[in-house]
């Protein structure tokens, strides 16, 4: 049986598109209603909140008396990713703002902070220098000409927007000169670069301290707040107690016997020398690019010495790579031009030892390079940087003008070791390595040292800073090797002090006496008892960051006779 078709009358064919269509229009004023969207069959575009801060205001529309004003709504930081209608645009006070859809409901946002490219978002031009520094030529830390409080520079890019908007360097030029430049060190006015942090408060402590012995006024430093960071996969202990082992040849075959006896007391670190003055460990491929004397001369292979440090990491330890930075013989013979030398020319000896000068960038980067290599190969949790000074005791040749220190850009002692320290911390912390720097205990006395040692600006910068007051280091006098309590609890009441001078203070973590001192009489043997005693004073004088063995021969025989210094919990007494 064959079915009809049925036909669809022209009149009930029209009646049907005319409820398609009212359908259609009913939808689309629904959804205008909502504020799903402004124009019909539009698809929303893409875009990134841009800006020359690393934070953007979004509004919000108010309407009162027929009036329509725009308040403060939220924040988001520069780069986030937005939607919004290209046409959907109101024009308030002369300014054209867009309509963004959030999950909490609509915002505005000028026009001009919305762009279609990622790497549109910093809209930066240009900016001033707050903290002189160097321009480095390129990420991989080389370095250019420096840069001064106040200068001018162009932006011409940059690398690396955090979570927070904010960038981490800028490509930048600056007269003829690009490179890169760290987005800290940089704002966005002439005025806000010439000024100095807490100008009433902190800085108005040190701006008193001037140039007394020849290390630099404490005035010209620079104290602005430094993000102290933590790595996820390198925790560093909250109190370190840690023995030291030099660099000497025979690591592999000693390193189980010292990891055997740390086990049967607190002990959770250990400091290994990387380079000593005349004693570099290990056979270093960057000493055969920077200096082939201390390639020559290395008491141990890279296989031997990775095996000692792997076994420390094995066994669970926190593990402080030893640099001396700014005296070595063998780079100085290697390296003249960049060494301290008397006016006739001839290099200066000191203390046994020729002096690379830390005015020149050319031994920063030595240091750092070899201190990146050490880290890839070894994976060392902390570098840390011994001798980071000019030699001390040079007045006699400053005052005859018979010193050449090869002060390129005319800057003082305090300057370049607190720019090094800036320079080595920001290198290092890319690796997600910590840093610390060791001083004299005199640097603790409130005033500039004259071989450019400063603590709260050298505080300020690295993760951990390290004192060196051994009792035999004061005057000589023989209350202060006999009573080792009183002297700690002395000498870190001053450092305490100190610390309380810079916005964010490294971890202190001192070294303490840990040989039979002194070499005059009367000899006084440091065992369990008197070290126990050195660090009860320092806890006591609130230096709570734990402390490291200070034996040249690290000879282990003698860290067994101090046993209970090491297996003691110690807790504040004051």
């Amino acid at each position: 049986m064959k079915k009809k078709r049925v036909k669809l009358k022209k009149k009930n064919f029209s009646l049907f598109i005319i409820i398609i269509i009212l359908f259609t229009l009913g939808c689309i004023w629904i959804f205008n209603k909502e504020g799903v969207t402004t124009k019909f069959f539009e698809t929303p575009s893409t875009g990134y909140i841009a800006s020359t801060n690393n934070k953007v205001m979004l509004m919000k529309l108010e309407t009162a008396s027929e009036e329509e004003k725009l308040v403060d709504g939220k924040e988001l930081v520069r780069g986030t990713t937005i939607k919004y209608l290209n046409k959907d645009k109101k024009t308030i006070d002369e300014k054209e703002y867009i309509c963004v859809k959030l999950d909490d409901g609509e915002y505005y946002i000028l026009s001009t902070n919305v762009v279609d490219k990622k790497e549109d978002v910093v809209q930066e031009s240009e900016m001033y220098v707050r903290t002189s520094f160097n321009l480095l030529k390129d990420l991989d830390g080389n370095i250019d000409t420096l840069l001064k409080k106040g200068d001018k520079v162009e932006i011409i890019g940059y690398e690396n927007l955090d979570a927070d908007g904010k960038v981490d360097i800028y490509k930048v030029k600056s007269e003829d000169n690009e490179g890169y430049f760290y987005g800290d060190y940089l704002v966005l006015t002439n005025e806000e670069a010439l000024s100095n942090y807490d100008a009433d408060g902190i800085y108005k402590i040190h701006e008193s301290r001037s140039d007394k012995y020849g290390g630099g006024s404490a005035a010209t430093l620079d104290y602005f707040p430094v993000l102290k960071p933590t790595f996820e996969n390198n925790k560093m202990p909250d109190e370190v107690y840690a023995l030291y082992i030099n660099g000497s040849k025979g690591i592999k075959s000693s390193i189980d016997n010292y990891i055997e006896y740390a086990k049967t007391t607190k002990i959770n670190a250990f400091v290994v020398d990387i380079k000593d003055d005349q004693v570099p460990a290990y056979k270093s491929k960057i000493y055969e690019t920077y200096s082939p004397t201390n390639f020559k001369y290395a008491y141990n292979s890279v296989e031997d010495y990775e095996y000692a440090i792997s076994r420390l990491k094995e066994e669970g330890f926190y593990v402080i790579g030893r640099i001396t930075t700014f005296k070595d013989d063998y780079y100085a013979i290697d390296n003249p031009d960049n060494v301290i030398k008397k006016s006739d020319g001839s290099l200066l000896k000191h203390n046994g030892s020729y002096w690379p000068t830390a005015f020149s960038r050319d031994v920063w980067k030595f240091n750092v390079d070899l201190a990146k290599e050490a880290i890839n190969l070894f994976h060392f949790d902390e570098i840390q940087f011994d001798y980071c000074r000019f030699p001390d005791r040079l007045n006699t040749y400053e005052k005859a003008g018979t010193i050449d220190y090869n002060n390129k850009y005319k800057e003082t002692k305090a300057e370049a070791i607190q720019k090094f320290l800036m320079y080595a911390t920001r290198e290092i912390h890319k690796l997600n390595v910590y840093v610390s720097v060791d001083v004299f205990g005199e640097s603790t006395w409130g005033y500039v040292t004259a071989y450019g040692q400063y603590w709260p600006a050298m505080s300020n910068i690295v993760d951990a800073i390290s004192a060196m007051p051994y009792t035999d280091h004061f005057e000589r006098v023989e209350s202060y090797w006999k009573n080792p309590y009183q002297t700690m609890l002395n000498w870190g009441k001053t450092a305490s002090i100190r610390q309380q001078e810079t916005p964010t203070p490294a971890i202190p973590r001192t070294w303490i006496t840990a040989y039979d001192t002194p070499y005059w009489n009367p000899t006084v043997t440091y065992d369990g008892k008197m070290l126990e005693q050195e660090i009860q004073g320092l806890y006591d004088a609130g230096l709570k960051g734990g402390y490291m063995t200070w034996n040249s021969g690290s000879n282990l025989a003698k860290y067994k006779t101090q046993a209970s210094a090491f297996s003691k919990i110690y807790i504040s007494k004051t």
